[in-house]
C-alpha cells in the first residue's frame, strides 16, 4: 500500500515550500516525490476531509494562512489571510464548524479563519494574549498551539506565560474564554495531545523538557495538573528543546522530539495517566522538529531540520518501540510532516 504525506519546510536555504512523498508500506519505504506548491515558510500544514490544504504562509513582509486544493502532485492556492508581520506557527481545521484556527507564536494571537464553500478563508476574530515568564525566550506572550478539545472548544498554548488557554467557539467563529491552567515557571508549554478518553491530554514543555499529564473537566472546560516526566536523562547538560508530541491510537503509548539531544522519547502510558519511558531513539540528524505516525501506527517519519533529511522507523504495535528502518532521506529544512489520514 502506498500512503500519501506531505511535508512543511522553511525556505531559509534551499527549500522552496511544501514537499510531498510516499510510504510504500508494503517495501516499507520513504521517498520524496518533489516540490507540490512553491511557497515561502510553510512551516505547518493541516489537512481537510474536502482534501483541502491550509498552510502557514510568508508574502513579503506579511504571514498568514494560505488555502490550497490538492490534485495528485499538484496544489493550486485558492487564497490566502495575511497580515504584516511574521507567519503564524501553527494550524488546525475545525470541520464542524468550518473553521481554520492559526497561532502566532511571535505576536502573541489565536486566530479564526472561516472556510467558505470554495474552501477560502476569510477573517472573523483573533484573540490577543499578553504575558511573559523566567526564561529569555519567554519575553512576552508566544501562542504555538491552536486546536481543538474533545469536546469541540479551542485550546491555546502560551509558551511565553506558561499558560494554556480553553476557549468557546460560536459557531461563526467568535472567541470568549473559558479557562485558563498556569504552569510551572519556565515550563515553556508547546504543543499537546488528548487521549482517546477524552478526559486526559498530554502537554510538552519546549523550554523545560518535560510532558506534563492533564486531566481534563469537559463539564466546565478545565484542565488540572496531574504529574510531570521529563523527556531527556537527568545528566544531559546540552540545549534541548521538546518539540512534537503524539499518541498513538490507543492511548497506550506517546512520542516526543528532542531537539538538541535528537531522539524520540518513547512512553508507556499508565492507567493513571502518569509516563514511563521505554525508549530513547536517534533521529539520525539535527534537531527534530515533527513527527508523525502513519495511518497504520506501523510507522514513524521524522523530519530534521538542521540536516536536511528524514528518518523512517517501523514501529511495533504491541510494545509502541521503534526500530530504524531507513534514514538519510532528502527533504530541505524539514519542520512539519502530515499523512492523509
Amino acid at each position: 500500500m502506498q500512503e500519501s504525506i506531505l511535508f512543511g519546510t522553511y525556505t531559509k536555504k534551499t527549500s522552496q515550500g511544501i514537499y510531498a512523498g510516499v510510504l510504500d508500506t508494503t517495501e516499507k519505504t520513504l521517498t520524496n516525490t518533489g516540490l507540490i506548491a512553491k511557497v515561502a515558510n510553510p512551516t505547518y500544514l493541516a489537512l481537510s476531509a474536502k482534501h483541502r490544504l491550509y498552510s502557514v504562509d510568508k508574502a513579503d513582509d506579511e504571514g498568514g494562512i494560505a488555502a490550497w486544493q490538492l490534485d495528485g502532485q499538484t496544489a493550486t492556492k485558492l487564497n490566502e489571510v495575511v497580515a504584516p508581520g511574521t507567519p503564524p506557527a501553527y494550524v488546525a481545521v475545525d470541520e464542524a464548524r468550518q473553521l481554520v484556527y492559526s497561532a502566532n507564536y511571535h505576536k502573541g494571537t489565536a486566530t479564526v479563519m472561516k472556510i467558505a464553500a470554495n474552501g477560502e478563508l476569510e477573517l472573523v476574530d483573533q484573540a490577543q494574549h499578553t504575558g511573559n515568564g523566567p526564561r529569555p525566550e519567554q519575553d512576552s506572550s508566544h501562542i504555538h498551539y491552536t486546536d481543538l478539545t474533545p469536546d469541540n472548544r479551542l485550546v491555546a498554548i502560551d509558551l511565553g506565560s506558561d499558560t494554556v488557554y480553553v476557549y468557546n467557539v460560536s459557531d461563526a467563529g467568535k472567541l470568549s474564554l473559558q479557562s485558563t491552567l498556569k504552569l510551572a515557571a519556565g515550563f515553556g508549554p508547546r504543543h499537546l495531545v488528548f487521549a482517546p478518553d477524552g478526559h486526559h491530554a498530554f502537554l510538552v514543555g519546549e523550554l523545560s523538557s518535560q510532558v506534563a499529564s492533564l486531566a481534563y473537566d469537559t463539564a466546565n472546560g478545565t484542565f488540572t495538573l496531574l504529574s510531570v516526566t521529563t523527556t531527556i536523562p537527568s545528566d544531559y547538560t546540552e540545549h534541548n528543546g521538546a518539540a512534537a508530541i503524539r499518541l498513538s491510537r490507543d492511548g497506550h503509548f506517546l512520542y516526543v522530539s528532542n531537539r538538541g539531544y535528537n531522539t524520540l522519547a518513547v512512553f508507556n502510558v499508565n492507567d493513571d495517566a502518569s509516563l514511563t519511558l521505554i525508549q530513547q531513539i536517534s533521529t539520525e540528524g539535527d534537531f527534530p522538529r515533527d513527527f508523525d505516525l502513519d495511518p497504520t501506527e506501523a510507522f514513524i517519519v521524522v523530519v530534521n531540520q538542521n540536516t536536511d533529511n528524514a528518518t523512517l522507523y517501523d514501529r511495533d504495535l504491541t510494545t509502541g518501540q521503534l526500530t530504524l528502518r531507513q534514514k538519510d532521506i532528502a527533504v530541505p529544512e524539514g519542520v512539519c510532516v502530515l499523512f492523509s489520514k
